[in-house]
Parts: C-alpha cells; sequence; structure tokens
C-alpha cells in the first residue's frame, strides 16, 4: 500500500495488460451504453467516425479504473474528488489496454495535516502504444499516520 510519504511528483506506474474481447464490449455497451457503434458489428461499419465497432468510451474508463487499482494501491483506496478524460481514439475489440500513470502534483490539505490532493495524468494505451484514453485526476491520499478510528 502507497501512502503519501511514499509518493513523488514524476513517480510513474505502469499497469498490466487487460484484452478487450467483443463479448465483453457488447455485454457493457447493451447494459450501460446502447449505441448501434458499439453494440452491432454491422451497422457500425457504416459510422461516419467509427467505420467499425466500437468499445463505449465509459467502457474504457471502467478498463482503466481496475488497471489503476492493481497498478497503483493507494492506502484507504483511489479516492476521487475530480477528474476529467477524453478519448482520443476508439478501443477495439482484441486491444490490450494498459495504463500509465505519472504524478504531477501534491497539494497539502490546508485544514487537515493527515492527507494531502495528489493529482496524476493517465494514459489507457493499446498495443499499437495507441492512446485511448488520457485523464487527469485528483485523488486524497492519507500519511501513514493517520487514524482512520
Amino acid at each position: 500500500m502507497l501512502y503519501l510519504e511514499d509518493i513523488n511528483i514524476g513517480d510513474r506506474f505502469t499497469s498490466r495488460e487487460y484484452e478487450m474481447t467483443l463479448e465483453e464490449i457488447l455485454e457493457f455497451a447493451n447494459k450501460y451504453d446502447p449505441q448501434v457503434f458499439h453494440t452491432d458489428v454491422e451497422k457500425a461499419k457504416d459510422h461516419p467516425i467509427f467505420k467499425g465497432l466500437a468499445a463505449s468510451g465509459w467502457h474504457t474508463s471502467a478498463v482503466t479504473m481496475r488497471l489503476w487499482t492493481e497498478c497503483f494501491p493507494v492506502a484507504y483506496g483511489l479516492i476521487g474528488s475530480e477528474s476529467s478524460l477524453r478519448w482520443p481514439k476508439a478501443t477495439r475489440v482484441g486491444d490490450k489496454i494498459h495504463v500509465e500513470v505519472e504524478i504531477v502534483s501534491i497539494t497539502p490539505s490546508r485544514t487537515k495535516n493527515d492527507r494531502a490532493i495528489v493529482t496524476y495524468v493517465t494514459q489507457a494505451k493499446n498495443q499499437h502504444d495507441d492512446v485511448l484514453l488520457i485523464s487527469t485526476t485528483k485523488i486524497v491520499v492519507f500519511k501513514r499516520d493517520f487514524d482512520a478510528h
């Protein structure tokens, strides 16, 4: 587990790969983002932007979250306070996603000396090094001596 004392600006974390399967893309899209370019292989071919089936950006985000929790194990969890994200390129069937995280700022709390806001930039990339998701996220990170009781 990582505490505030373990994290420095410039630190980098890289996750394992996660493969996006057709079955999972269709299942997620049908449940959470039922748009034809996510749910119908044939109709997606005619889409003017995607020109084929694309995973929901929210699916890519959910996979990114999973990979964050594995490669960036912050004590007490990744407690988000703010995030912005972009999807510069579509995630496709067979893409093997990994995330690269870089700590860009650490801002101590003005009112609670046991924590800080840590800002990190994430790039989710596929096996071709194409960037599928970029996010800037702020989380609360506690010092080692934080008393959770």
